[in-house]
């Protein structure tokens, strides 16, 4: 049994096709994508399996002796000072594209490894394949990508140091989902990630700014919407696999380590109806807008009723043009606090995200404003840091609230719906613009504020 980063999407897919016909592809401006620190002397490729020696196994190679020394420090504090050891069968680099190349350990012929990386605890390795896959993350999301990756799979060589066997799991497959392991190695990737990012590696350097294409891997490498948390090999959809990401960021690998049945959920669910499933989970532009402006007046109502405020309701006027604010651009959705009305531009970007990436772009966007219309009947902020992720948080748990809800004709959100808010949160800041425009720095900011509220609900956004 191996443990691999995920399967690659259909989008990724393509990519891999394109990079093996040296056409370029077309991704995200890597900027400050850089993780190797141009000062350090190079770790060389010797000590990796069938390595060519070029650029990939070099910086593959970079990144896992920094993931080693990040493991003999936090191993001993995490596991009641246990010492580290080293994976007894070492680093394979495959070359796919080569009919004749020796397969790694635990596969049966190079093949076998396209597209991925792996670990497998049998033979204690970890693989990956340096044509297309690694060089393909490398050139669309940056090295950042290209350290998750490899992170994420020492996150399961970590998992068997810890006890976590193949016969531990076959013995007790309801304590240790595949889903499950794989949110926990994401965990451990973020914990790594946050390490070298504070300064603390070796080797490897990281802006803040590298995150985001990172993540945006992330969502190419979860299961395909509808998959159920419980199927075999699932890794979870793109909201899981962040959500873990970036609590092993924020936390460390203690937390990492006791992930749980008992203390993790997932949003990961399949379809519950054939109808929502031929849509792809997907509903119309119009009806996406007018069932949301219904439900969530009434989620208004009910929640700040609970915190002793009166809700009332704000008009939305659809507009062609860009909305007619003038204290800061909001985007295409904008809450306007002198008339308290909500301007929502119907042609144009926003359209344009509900088709590209799916009806729940349009939901977030939309209910951030419902939430500055919440502040506001609440005196808080309207403008600053503290506005900008409380419309977040709250736009958050009003998803939160339309996750389990079930039966017919309910508005509720589908499969896929929290992959289509992270997808929007690291593409463009509307959601967290205050009424001034202003936002947080990275997607990644936005993503953990949204899912402070998604993940405890609006308890957790500090209103009162």
């Amino acid at each position: 049994m191996t443990r691999s980063f995920g399967v690659a999407s259909a989008v990724l897919a393509l990519a891999l096709v394109l990079s093996a016909c040296t056409i370029k592809v077309e991704g995200v401006a890597l900027g400050s994508g850089r993780v190797l620190a141009p000062d350090q002397t190079d770790v060389g490729t010797g000590f990796i399996n069938n390595s060519d020696g070029g650029a990939i196994d070099k910086l593959a190679g970079t990144v896992v002796k920094d993931v080693e020394k990040f493991w003999l420090q936090a191993y001993p504090k995490t596991f009641g000072n246990k010492g580290w050891q080293p994976l007894r069968g070492g680093y394979y680099s495959v070359d796919t594209s080569d009919k004749t190349a020796p397969a790694p350990p635990c596969t049966d012929q190079a093949s076998d490894v396209e597209g991925n990386a792996f670990y497998c605890p049998s033979a204690d390795i970890i693989a990956w394949d340096r044509v297309a896959l690694l060089p393909v993350l490398k050139n669309r999301f940056g090295e950042a990508a290209v350290m998750l990756v490899l992170a994420h799979e020492m996150g399961h060589a970590v998992q068997r140091r810890a006890g976590i066997t193949q016969s531990a799991q076959r013995n007790d497959p309801q304590r240790y989902p595949t889903i499950l392991l794989e949110s926990q190695a994401d965990c451990y990737a973020g914990a790594f990630v946050r390490w070298v990012s504070d300064g603390k590696a070796d080797r490897l350097r990281l802006d803040r700014d590298a995150l985001d294409p990172a993540l945006e891997a992330m969502v190419l490498f979860r299961d395909p919407v509808g998959t159920e948390q419980t199927a075999q090999g699932a890794h979870g959809d793109a909201f899981d696999r962040v959500s873990a990401f970036q609590d092993g960021f924020e936390k460390g690998t203690e937390l990492c380590a006791d992930i749980s049945v008992e203390n993790r959920a997932f949003t990961q669910r399949g379809f519950l109806s054939e109808e929502d499933q031929a849509s792809g989970g997907n509903l119309p532009f119009d009806d996406t807008v007018r069932l949301l402006e219904t439900d969530i007046n009434q989620f208004m109502q009910r929640e700040l009723t609970t915190l002793g405020k009166q809700w009332s309701k704000p008009t939305i006027d659809r507009v062609n043009s860009a909305p007619r604010c003038t204290r800061g651009d909001q985007g295409p959705v904008a809450y306007c606090p002198d008339d308290r009305t909500i301007d929502m531009q119907v042609r144009g970007r926003l359209t344009e995200m509900h088709t590209e990436i799916g009806d729940w772009a349009t939901g977030t966007i939309v209910s951030s404003r419902f939430a500055m219309v919440m502040l506001a009947a609440l005196d808080k902020p309207l403008t600053g840091v503290e506005a900008q992720r409380s419309a977040l948080c709250v736009s958050g748990a009003y998803s939160k609230s339309l996750l389990n809800r079930v039966g017919n004709n309910v508005f509720a959100l589908s499969p896929g719906d929290l992959d289509e808010a992270v997808q929007v949160l690291l593409g463009v800041d509307y959601p967290a613009r205050d009424v001034e425009g202003k936002s947080p720095g990275t997607g990644f900011e936005r993503v953990a504020a949204f899912r402070v509220g998604a993940v405890d609900g609006l308890k957790s956004c500090n209103l009162t």
